[in-house]
């Protein structure tokens, strides 16, 4: 499980870890919820708030999660942020694949649901230093038109200087604040402790 402020570098480093190892990735993210939501929190500036995690389905991910680790498949959202909403769905399998990673910036809130359900192998929160958070985050975030430029940029500025409260309350939730370098080079004792304990794939 792979959380981490925003602009981390979560994805990339969940891709180079699928291109690598061939394990399959679930984008958290896809569990926002959808514009019309009556529980889906605003910020000041009458937009959604997607860094209250009250934005997001804590439970529906989990459940997913779980179906994803004990039957080996499960159906996932496809979330399209600049619309909020939901715009299809895609089928996520193990295969044969003994981990899977699991990633987005409220999964640090599923580390006591994956332990509760013994599937938790490992959780991470991966970090970098502020401004360079920053600079990736809005330039992601502006190649992918996901909101107003000036909306990026306020927001951007607001998580730079909440990103090591961000990263405090992810270590608190359980989730192993390092760098993605220092994670790719802990895969190996990841999966062998996996494989020695039985424990989830995820």
């Amino acid at each position: 499980m792979l959380a981490g402020p925003s602009g981390a570098g979560k994805s990339r480093l969940a891709r180079r870890l699928h291109a690598a190892h061939g394990w399959p990735l679930m984008q958290l993210d896809d569990f926002y919820r959808e514009g019309g939501d009556d529980e889906l929190p605003m910020s000041p500036l009458g937009l959604p708030d997607w860094d209250d995690v009250r934005s997001w389905h804590l439970d529906a991910a989990l459940a997913a999660m779980e179906e994803l680790c004990r039957t080996g498949r499960t159906d996932v959202p496809v979330y399209d942020i600049a619309s909020s909403s939901i715009t299809g769905h895609h089928v996520v399998e193990t295969g044969d694949h003994p981990v899977v990673v699991a990633e987005g910036i409220f999964a640090a809130h599923t580390v006591a649901g994956l332990r509760e359900r013994d599937l938790l192998a490992g959780a991470w929160c991966i970090r970098n230093r502020p401004w360079v958070t920053f600079g990736r985050r809005l330039a992601r975030d502006l190649l992918e038109r996901r909101k107003p430029p000036v909306t990026l940029w306020r927001r951007g500025l607001v998580l730079r200087r909440a990103e090591p409260g961000i990263v405090a309350a992810q270590q608190a939730l359980g989730a192993e604040p390092m760098t993605a370098r220092e994670a790719e080079r802990r895969v190996d004792d990841l999966v062998a402790t996996t494989r020695v304990l039985g424990a989830g794939p995820t």
